[in-house]
């Protein structure tokens, strides 16, 4: 007897039992259904964080003091001086280093815009608005915007900011005067102050994958000085190689310079960490999928178990008439693999169409606009592959216990 009468015999086998073979075959779809499902969005936040991450300088090393030690003087207080200090001279030493194109200077700090009534607390980054350029080669502003550089007065708004998410009416619109407010401790009397600035709002930036400035506002460094009390100490230099060839190279100069007294961070750096925690959580979810997937193959153990239970006398019917073990064994074999089969591409549709409702239903917002599931046909045939096998896998022992009945037994069983 060829395998297609085999599969046929196997098929109209499992439709004599047709509530019990979809039930089994449904939890073979629920498993691989999620997987392909996980797998879909793993993929697709991957490939989104490389496109955000894309739409950056990738020459630009972001440049931060590092403190003394990590906690703060017994009982509280003020947290430790940064080993370095950076202002004009670390500028001046930075720049001058071989394939340095230009050197960023940046305060930062939490201030409160309060307009209209209402008010926002956000970070503000302080640097020549020009610079943004530099930072950002993508950025675009919305219609009637304009970079003041040396206007003190002037503020731009990210999107986030100007249009809170879930609000109907913007918090500010260009040519609108806002009220900036900076808290902070008087490190002579130790006592908290306020330092107020009216601006004009002069621009709007559109989202750019950016957090550093998709989720703040910007002023020139003339203000920034002032209204966050800096007195020329800078939070954050922002060093421009003159292309992504020469990143490691200027790291590794600053480092000469400056040591582990000194931070230093690169885009790159930052997607590696983001890509090994996608990575990492992206097994953990899967992992859980394939549980789900295990759970099917003890269905089909369940499943095949009972059927060899029940056909006895017909195994012992077939072995009679000269039917050998392997023919037998192939036979609820091809049960096993027909439900895996029905299962995995049941499964894969499933889960492709779960992975977009997934994405349409939770990753809302501008932010996520970009999410989409990306299906890769080695990850669908992983899937596949697995489902199928685990299945074959499960009926094994069915198959083969069948198989081994002798026939006198078996036509002896009522």
């Amino acid at each position: 007897m060829n395998i297609f009468q085999i599969f046929s015999l196997s098929f109209d086998a499992l439709k004599e039992r047709k509530v019990r073979s979809a039930l089994t075959v449904l939890m073979v779809v629920v498993g691989s259904a999620l997987m392909t499902a996980l797998n879909g969005l793993g993929a697709g936040f991957g490939a989104f964080i490389d496109d955000q991450f894309s739409q950056l300088a990738p020459n630009i090393l972001f440049v931060t003091s590092a403190q003394q030690s990590s906690q703060g003087p017994i009982g509280g207080g003020p947290p430790p001086a940064p080993k370095i200090t950076l202002n004009e001279a670390v500028v001046s030493r930075i720049r001058s280093l071989p394939f340095v194109d230009d050197v960023i200077q940046s305060y930062q700090g939490q201030i409160t815009l309060q307009s209209r009534g209402k008010s926002v607390d956000t970070t503000v980054f302080s640097i020549d608005p020009q610079k943004l350029y530099v930072i950002a080669p993508t950025i675009k502003f919305v219609e009637g915007s304009s970079i003041r550089q040396n206007d003190p007065s002037a503020i731009i708004l990210s999107d986030r900011v100007a249009n809170p998410p879930g609000d109907d009416v913007p918090f500010a619109t260009i040519g609108q005067s806002l009220r900036v407010t900076y808290t902070f401790v008087d490190p002579d009397t130790g006592k908290q102050e306020e330092e107020s600035k009216s601006f004009v709002v002069s621009g709007i930036m559109k989202p750019t994958g950016n957090p550093t400035i998709d989720n703040a506002v910007v002023f020139n460094r003339v203000s920034g000085d002032a209204l966050l009390n800096k007195a020329g100490k800078y939070d954050a230099l922002l060093v421009a190689a003159e292309d992504g060839d020469h990143v490691a190279i200027v790291e590794e100069e600053i480092r000469k310079l400056y040591g582990n007294d000194i931070g230093i961070t690169t885009p790159e750096a930052i997607l590696e960490t983001i890509q090994q925690f996608t990575s990492g959580f992206t097994s953990f979810i899967l992992s859980i999928a394939l549980v789900a997937l295990l759970v099917g193959g003890v269905g089909i153990i369940t499943t095949l178990y009972t059927s060899v239970m029940e056909r006895i006398r017909e195994i012992g019917t077939m072995k009679a008439i000269g039917a050998q073990n392997g023919f037998i064994l192939s036979l609820f074999l091809a049960e096993a693999m027909t439900i895996g089969i029905f299962g995995a591409t049941l499964g894969m549709a499933l889960g492709i169409v779960g992975g977009y409702v997934l994405v349409a239903s939770f990753a809302q917002g501008p932010d996520a606009s970009g999410l989409t599931p990306v299906f890769l046909p080695t990850d669908l045939a992983y899937v596949w592959a697995l489902s199928v096998g685990l299945s074959i896998l499960a009926g094994s022992y069915p198959a083969w216990k069948a198989s081994r009945l002798p026939p006198i037994v078996a036509l002896r069983r009522e």
